[in-house]
């Protein structure tokens, strides 16, 4: 029989409780266990660095694309490595004459440590005039000695030429080649990895400390942080055995593990001291952050590795390293921010605020509603046509540039400045020997790959291209060598190397029975990873986008809303490529920045920008919209709850994209030009999305959307 009420009425039996969601079990096992969720966090974290420190095994290597993928397996196939060919370009500073008494003893020099350098070419007594034009005279060799010992070998020989240059004061002698170009973009790599971090942590920890006020509260999103990085890193190490994982992929996924750890735990964090704020005891604090910002961060983190994901649709083992290190630090940042970090406030409780400052302190123990947001918000939804049309104009204005962009892989001579001297050397001896310091590379293979009739196609060939060409056998393998025109990646370059395919090598090479070839080399390689990405793009972009449709459908269970927070995504991307294209191609700013005009923009970096634009962006729209439903499905009017949402949100999401901002500002500190272009377009996106787009177009577009927004997921 069913209770009644004093008056007589019938009263419904008691709702059962609700089932609690599998991320509020998570973080509720962690309050209750607090001890054995951070020991058991930080277990994880040790472990992982003895993993990388101490599990034996080489470094896989990557497969390169197209012909220069099958050059490359049929040298691993043979068990062999092409030895290293370096250049030394000799000139006078002063006068227009070579110093052919420099030339003279420097291939003496050279010649005199066959175990140092080998296949000694030097323009003297008329051999090799092809190596001298003008004042300039180029001397060449090859590092002699086994894999393991060519490292040594070169620096020995490096050693050698410097010797030589410090006798001859009015001559340059400038070196540049295989192993001195790869060495210096390795050099700067690492430099570069260590300006990052010696950036990165300093500026976060400060804008952290100015958004809690206490040197606790903003110290624990950064020892987050930083104990993901370590740990996908000691991981990294042990999973590097079979997926290669790159010195540049390297430098991305500590920053990008460093953005999101600081950013998942400062929604949860802020999450529960403005649930303090409003009164509510530690646990009901814990819970309704988990209920709440806990399950946004798994949605966003979930929608930012998916995201991610997508970039193996190109099959392109550099982007498998990347892919595989950034989807384990953010997954790992996704699952301390619900486990450790929960355990953590709790055993924290109100010590969390200690180290206060009390003039910043005071501002910061609540979050409350941000008084601009709102108003700017309230200002937008009275007539959200209007200005939705006019910030969405402004987006696609500053997008207009990317219509005119033009996609170009670099050369390492484009890709560091002109001042590392290395760099210098390539570009003084690429003018004077086109195509010296970076040559094709054509690799012979077959039964008569060594023979007489190879070695008179391979003269035939040289005639042909009237340059100079170098052969080397390499057990059973022949490869030639073969200076390309132009700066190694420019229009110049990819012609010469198309007609050297598709005419010249048929030509000579073709007509050789039993002889297989395939040309490879720095312009090969990056004309064949531009096709490769040119014909993958379409796929990747596809399946982001549905992928994004339907995560967030699931989420929100609204077309409209779906619909809508892909478009605004898009418009940010965009008009982040047009800031991009008026920056580096067009040459805008570039004293400011530090960078010399490049003329185009690197060939895969609007498809990795896509992805992680994608991914990370969507953080701010589920948070926002997350907020945006809470007051809607307590019944709060469309408008107002857009208003509300927006305000109330603010104060995290401004301190996270400053967060963001700040983190990849940093990559435009760094030498590379690649890491420039990337921290110009990540922060770029993020300023936008987290100012125009949050603050304009989202609460637009959600007051023209209205109710649907109020479903629950």
């Amino acid at each position: 029989m069913l209770p009644e009420s004093k008056s007589g009425a019938v009263l419904a039996p008691p709702r059962p409780p609700a089932k609690e969601a599998f991320v509020d079990r998570i973080a509720g096992w962690s309050v209750r266990h607090r001890v054995v969720a951070v020991t058991g966090w930080f277990a994880l974290v040790v472990v992982a660095l003895l993993a990388g420190a101490l599990v034996p095994g080489e470094n896989a290597r990557a497969t390169d694309p197209g012909e220069s993928g099958v050059a490359q397996d049929v040298l691993r196939d043979e068990n062999v490595d092409d030895p290293p060919l370096e250049s030394v370009l000799v000139q006078p500073l002063n006068g227009s004459q070579p110093d052919l008494a420099a030339v003279t003893e420097l291939a003496d020099t050279l010649r005199a440590r066959p175990d140092l350098a080998a296949d000694v070419r030097a323009p003297l007594e008329g051999a090799h005039p092809d190596l001298l034009t003008g004042a300039s005279a180029l001397v060449t060799f090859r590092v002699a000695g086994a894999p393991e010992a060519v490292r040594d070998n070169f620096e020995a020989a490096t050693a050698l030429v410097g010797d030589v240059a410090a006798r001859h004061p009015g001559t340059r002698l400038a070196q540049a080649g295989d192993m001195s170009l790869s060495t210096i973009v390795d050099e700067k790599l690492k430099e570069d990895m260590r300006s990052s971090q010696h950036f990165s942590l300093p500026l976060t920890l400060v804008i952290l400390f100015l958004v809690f006020g206490a040197l606790v509260a903003a110290a624990i999103p950064l020892l987050l942080a930083a104990s993901v990085v370590a740990t996908g890193f000691g991981l990294l190490a042990v999973l590097d055995n079979w997926i290669p994982v790159n010195s540049a992929s390297s430098v991305m996924i500590m920053l990008i593990g460093m953005a999101v750890g600081v950013d998942y735990a400062l929604f949860y964090l802020r999450r529960v001291r403005e649930e303090r704020a409003a009164g509510h005891g530690l646990d009901a604090a814990l819970k309704t952050a988990t209920r709440t910002s806990g399950r946004v961060i798994v949605v966003s983190g979930l929608t930012v590795m998916l995201c991610l994901a997508g970039l193996l649709f190109t099959g392109l083992d550099n982007f498998r390293g990347l892919t595989l290190g950034t989807v384990l630090v953010v997954g790992l940042a996704l699952l301390g921010s619900v486990t450790v970090l929960p355990a953590t406030l709790s055993l924290l409780g109100d010590r969390v605020n200690l180290g206060r400052l009390p003039w910043i302190g005071r501002l910061r123990t609540g979050a409350g509603e941000s008084r601009a947001w709102a108003a700017i918000a309230r200002t937008v939804v009275r007539r959200p046509l209007w200005w939705g049309t006019a910030a969405a104009l402004v987006l696609i204005v500053m997008a207009l540039p990317a219509l005119s962009m033009r996609l170009q892989s670099p050369a390492p001579t484009e890709s560091l400045p002109s001042s590392v001297p290395t760099i210098d050397a390539a570009e003084r001896m690429r003018e004077a020997f086109p195509g010296a310091p970076t040559p094709a590379r054509i690799v012979v293979w077959g039964p008569r790959a060594q023979s007489a009739l190879t070695i008179e196609a391979v003269e035939d060939l040289r005639e042909r291209l009237g340059v100079p060409v170098t052969t080397a056998s390499v057990g059973d393998v022949l490869i030639v060598r073969v200076p390309l025109p132009g700066s190694g990646s420019d229009e110049a370059s990819n012609t010469a190397l198309d007609r050297l395919r598709a005419e010249d090598l048929p030509a000579t090479l073709g007509r050789v029975d039993g002889v297989e070839f395939a040309v490879a080399g720095r312009t090969a390689l990056a004309r064949d990873f531009a096709e490769r990405v040119g014909e993958r793009i379409w796929l990747v972009f596809g399946f982001v986008l549905v992928l994004a449709f339907v995560l967030l459908l699931i989420a929100f269970r609204s077309v409209a809303v779906s619909v809508v927070s892909i478009v605004l995504n898009l418009l940010s991307i965009g008009a982040a490529y047009g800031m991009l294209t008026w920056v580096f191609q067009d040459g805008n700013l570039a004293a400011p920045l530090g960078f010399e005009p490049y003329g185009g923009i690197l060939d895969w970096l609007p498809l990795l920008l896509f992805v992680l634009l994608f991914g990370l962006s969507m953080d701010y729209h589920i948070f926002i919209l997350s907020r945006i439903r809470e007051r809607l499905t307590a019944g709060t009017p469309v408008r107002d709850a857009v208003v509300g949402g927006v305000a109330s949100s603010a104060g995290v999401v401004s301190s996270a994209a400053a967060i963001m901002v700040a983190v990849f500002t940093v990559f435009v500190a760094l030498s590379a030009i690649e890491y420039k272009m990337l921290g110009v377009g990540m922060a770029v996106a993020i300023l936008i999305d987290a100012t125009l787009v949050r603050g304009v177009l989202l609460p637009a577009a959600m007051a023209l959307v209205g109710k649907p927004a109020a479903r629950p997921s």
